[in-house]
């Protein structure tokens, strides 16, 4: 199980890997010289939501912020069904959407 709160997620303890694709120069040079010799259309795609949408493969439970904390309930934590951005897990999860 995983408990996230803010960013105190580390390494090792509470995830195992983490991902970040990240395209390089050359290859975005790359496409585009194949794209206008191939005289394609490009279209833009905003993918910001990405993240919100991915289903989780393990258990991920989340505790309260502060600030919000419930008087009736001061520990109680919830199970996330889908990755929030700023889990570390997010860019795999919304990765395997993609793909």
């Amino acid at each position: 199980r995983l408990v996230a709160v803010g960013y105190s997620q580390q390494e090792r303890i509470d995830y195992d890997e983490t991902f970040a694709p990240v395209a390089r120069i050359k290859v975005i040079c790359l496409f585009l010289v194949y794209v206008a010799h191939k005289d394609f259309t490009i279209y833009q795609m905003d993918v910001k939501t990405a993240f919100l949408n991915g289903i989780l493969k393990e258990e991920v439970y989340v505790g309260q912020p502060s600030g919000f904390v419930s008087k009736q309930y001061p520990d109680h934590v919830y199970p996330l069904d889908k990755a929030l951005y700023g889990l570390k897990q997010a860019p795999r999860v919304s990765f395997n959407v993609l793909s």
